[in-house]
């Protein structure tokens, strides 16, 4: 059976009880059509770029299910019909990726405190000053005149 991997974003003000309650139900529409949830995470409340419906932030979940494609095609027709959820997105992929997902994987570090040393981005560099920009060549001099009428 085909791979695929579905990102789900559901409304902010459902409890996380509630959103993970969503991704077992889907779950079980996957099951009763032939297919299988391989893996499910929950990745919580995300600030979203934009506004959907009102909302700027929904609870983001993931799932990465073994199905044929007809119980995919019934899973997206109700997701969509389900008034909680506001977007979803379906990829067939070749292959499921080993271990956690990218989005898991920040909040492990962001929870541990790894961060490299000195800071977020590293050593800082100095900036040049205006004055010193090779491109500038530092004092400017005497502007030319274009032989218009001063004002």
């Amino acid at each position: 059976m085909p791979l695929y991997e579905h990102v789900m974003i559901a409304r902010q003000d459902l409890s996380n009880a509630q959103a993970e309650g969503l991704i077992e139900h889907f779950s079980t529409v996957l099951a009763d059509n032939g297919g299988k949830v391989v893996e499910h995470e929950y990745w919580g409340v995300k600030t979203m770029a934009y506004k959907i419906n009102k909302n700027r932030k929904g609870h983001y979940a993931l799932l990465k299910s073994d199905a044929p494609s007809a119980a995919v095609q019934e899973m997206e027709r109700l997701m969509r019909l389900h008034d909680d959820v506001m977007r979803v997105l379906t990829i067939k992929v070749d292959a499921h990726a080993e271990g956690p997902s990218v989005q898991m994987q920040k909040r492990d570090d962001r929870e541990r405190g790894d961060r490299p040393e000195g800071g977020f981005g590293g050593e800082r560099r100095e900036r040049p000053s205006f004055g010193d920009r090779p491109d500038r060549g530092g004092d400017r001099g005497e502007r030319p005149s274009f032989g218009g009428p001063r004002r």
